[in-house]
């Protein structure tokens, strides 16, 4: 405990860092007061006894209302949150794979092509805004949130240009956070959007342990998420590092001895180099029988294969959303790793995979690493997806089960991490000691010097 008051007085005397942690705190206070600022013409109340009434909301509204920290079920001039931005920023990623155009701006060296991609993020984002605000605008009309007592034209009007506001609002915000803050700032305003819900959900979590008399359970519970965030630590940090050693260069008359190989010199592959993002993709296709069923009356609706798919507890939609989560996660990571990409780069750092030769069989063997590690990674991100869905057939409330895994879990520990990492990284060049007593926290892109070789894709 006494390590612990001492970090955080390091902490404090470090000028600059005090002042970055005080500035993303001001920034974060700032969105979440943005949450509670209702949109002129809507009828929070209403709005809410009809979604209550109309039943589950284990939907993409329900994540969107997750990431967003309750904004979207407020009617909140923020209810779109930073979604729109991310939507978009994964739609230029992907361009990036398969555009001539986008590939040449991501390849450009320098603040050129950065700046090019962010400002067509940032166009994009503005039309996603527009049109999931009209889609969000008519959800509220159409369960009973808008005021009798204002002009539809008006509060359509209005109402799109408040959220298109309040979205590229929050994506200033994000972007002063990372400039000037700490941390990544969208992912910060998604994860603090997510913690907001589990002191509430853990709470009644707990009350209804009590009135039942079931406290061993929920320390059961506790313990069983204790494991569950760490295995997902595990996931989100691990590493299968490729040895590598360095040829000899030539200094005038004579050669340079080759660097030894230690543990700095390495590649690393990640276990899961596609993140949440098959999370998320499979969530969406997940959403489309449902969606689908809408447009064919009552008798599409109520069937038994459309009400398995609504259910996110059901057998069938959890060995889907299984399925389809590893499947996304080898599709996901042969677009990101591209094993020519690191073969070049060992090219030109004169440097060479011990036992392995250059060019195409460097390539070959990186590739094969690669769907190695993959294997394993995608199975545990596949179980973390439905962990949720457990937790709640297990009697723990749904409000308190979406934390046992899935996005929200992943996100908040990549971010912590990284967060954490940046704050550690400012103590040791201060002479400090870090967060941890051996070694060092190792975020998303953390670690090493060959570690650069991941960050360079």
């Amino acid at each position: 405990m006494m390590r612990f008051f001492e970090t955080l007085k390091n902490i404090w005397t470090i000028d600059e860092l005090r002042k970055r942690i005080l500035f993303t705190l001001l920034l974060i206070a700032i969105y979440r007061l943005g949450s509670y600022i209702v949109l002129p013409g809507a009828d929070v109340v209403a709005l809410k006894a009809s979604m209550e009434s109309s039943g589950s909301a284990n939907d993409l509204l329900g994540l969107i209302n997750l990431f967003t920290g309750g904004a979207f079920n407020n009617a909140s001039i923020m209810a779109l949150g930073i979604m729109p931005y991310i939507t978009a920023s994964i739609i230029v990623q992907l361009l990036g794979f398969a555009v001539p155009y986008f590939q040449k701006l991501q390849s450009k060296e320098g603040e050129s092509g950065r700046k090019q991609l962010s400002q067509i993020t940032r166009a994009l984002t503005v039309a996603i805004t527009l049109v999931q605000g009209a889609g969000y605008l008519t959800y509220i009309k159409s369960n009973g949130g808008m005021s009798s007592m204002v002009d539809p034209s008006v509060f359509w009007l209005s109402g799109i240009v408040i959220l298109s506001t309040g979205t590229i609002f929050a994506m200033w915000l994000g972007e002063r956070i990372t400039d000037r803050g700490i941390g990544n700032g969208v992912s910060l305003l998604i994860t603090v959007g997510i913690i907001v819900g589990l002191p509430a959900a853990l709470g009644f979590e707990l009350q209804s342990k009590f009135e039942s008399g079931a406290l061993l359970v929920f320390v059961i519970e506790m313990l069983a998420f204790f494991f569950v965030t760490l295995v997902t630590v595990m996931v989100v940090t691990g590493v299968r590092k490729i040895p590598l050693q360095f040829a000899k260069r030539s200094v005038g008359r004579g050669a340079s001895a080759a660097p030894t190989t230690t543990n700095r010199d390495y590649i690393p592959l990640k276990v899961n180099a596609s993140g949440v993002m098959p999370i998320i993709f499979a969530q969406a296709l997940m959403l489309l029988p449902v969606s689908l069923a809408g447009f064919g009356g009552q008798e599409a609706q109520t069937s038994w294969f459309v009400q398995q798919f609504n259910d996110f507890t059901s057998p069938l939609y959890n060995i889907v959303y299984f399925v389809m989560v590893v499947v996304f996660t080898y599709v996901y990571t042969a677009l990101v790793v591209n094993p020519g990409q690191y073969t070049e780069y060992l090219r030109r750092q004169n440097a060479f995979i011990p036992g392995i030769r250059g060019g195409v069989e460097t390539e070959e063997y990186i590739d094969a690493i690669t769907s190695r590690i993959t294997l394993p990674g995608s199975i545990i991100l596949g179980l973390i997806a439905i962990l949720p869905a457990i937790a709640a057939r297990f009697g723990i409330n749904q409000a308190f089960a979406i934390f046992f895994g899935g996005t929200s879990l992943i996100i908040m520990v990549g971010v912590v991490l990284d967060t954490l990492q940046q704050i550690e990284s400012y103590l040791l060049m201060r002479k400090y000691d870090g967060l941890v007593k051996d070694g060092k926290i190792e975020g998303r892109s953390g670690g090493s010097r060959m570690q650069s070789l991941g960050a360079d894709f």
